[in-house]
């Protein structure tokens, strides 16, 4: 199982596997500058890992299609990881973060400057890719690139006065995450020449399964005892994640425990405690009936979908993002 597909199809994994090996490829060709110094930034994070969950989803969702191995599907797969990679190295800068996939971040690295014009070059490769691959191809990554941006100022600005905390946190994991896997799935039907209505299905199955993603690491962060994450991350960092949004907004919550997660921790015996009283809360339970909530939503859009390896792929992530987070 590939960071949470299961490719239990000989052909499927075979397929997919010999897919990935030329975006890989794609990949290496597009960080290529003349200038010296921008090649190694460019590959900078590229080299350190990552699960190139993007591309991987993108083949594997193309199986719903009659023509999987259209090289317009491995174009298109690297376009989403292109994407993905020039919104870490912009991200890191935002945050202020050290550390990318175990290795120093291009801003730490570097600075933030350089670290800005690396990510805004991924973002002009992307462009030229998809330029080969249409007009509606252009204006779908443009739409998708306004969501992205979209999300990050949303998020960085915060709730207004008005705005109910938890819609707003929601949306922001819509427009930041969900967004490009979307657009990976919807890339992955059209180039693989799927019907308009399952294309539609494939769209509202990556939107409901990234946002199930997204809600399974607010849960991690405080439920998992041995997903390599440390317990409590966000609660030092003073991230409002969805468990305890829903603590803050429960009246009958604990007093404590929304005395402690009402701002940033930095006492380490308090950042337990509040781990402790979080993992019995009312405020995870709610957080994670929405994420089977939206784990059954993206079920739901597979059943619309002709029997396959893919769509049996597709299913258990479906169920992984669910299981990841107990």
């Amino acid at each position: 199982m590939l960071t949470g597909i299961e490719l239990a199809d000989a052909d499927l994994s075979a397929r997919v596997g010999e897919g990935l090996a030329r975006v890989e490829q794609l990949l290496e060709r597009e960080l290529v500058s003349d200038f010296d110094f921008v090649t190694e930034a460019a590959g900078h994070l590229m080299r350190a890992g990552g699960k190139r969950f993007r591309p991987l989803f993108t083949l594997v969702a193309a199986g719903i299609g009659p023509r999987p191995q259209s090289e317009d599907v491995v174009v298109a797969s690297a376009v989403v990881e292109l994407i993905h990679l020039a919104t870490l190295y912009h991200d890191d800068v935002m945050d202020e973060a050290d550390l990318r996939r175990g290795a120093k971040s291009a801003n730490a690295r570097w600075d933030n400057s350089i670290a800005i014009l690396t990510g805004d070059f991924l973002f002009a490769h992307a462009s030229r890719l998809v330029a080969g691959l249409g007009p509606e191809a252009v204006r779908i990554i443009a739409d998708t690139f306004a969501e992205l941006v979209t999300g990050q100022t949303r998020e960085t600005v915060g709730p207004r006065p008005a705005d109910d905390p938890i819609r707003h946190h929601l949306t922001v994991l819509d427009e930041k995450t969900a967004a490009l896997i979307d657009t990976c799935a919807r890339y992955a039907g059209i180039f693989s020449g799927a019907a308009d209505h399952e294309i539609a299905a494939l769209r509202r199955y990556g939107r409901a399964v990234g946002m199930a993603f997204q809600i399974s690491d607010d849960i991690i962060d405080i439920a998992s005892t041995d997903s390599g994450k440390t317990p409590g991350t966000d609660l030092r960092e003073g991230v409002r994640t969805l468990p305890v949004l829903y603590t803050l907004a429960d009246p009958a919550a604990d007093p404590r425990l929304r005395e402690l997660v009402s701002g940033p921790i930095s006492a380490e015996h308090e950042v337990s405690e509040a781990v402790e009283l979080l993992r019995c809360s009312g405020g995870l339970a709610t957080a994670r009936d929405t994420l089977s909530g939206y784990a059954a939503a993206a079920e739901a859009e597979l059943e619309l979908l002709p029997e396959s390896p893919s769509r049996d792929a597709l299913a258990s992530l479906a169920g992984f993002v669910v299981a990841r987070t107990r």
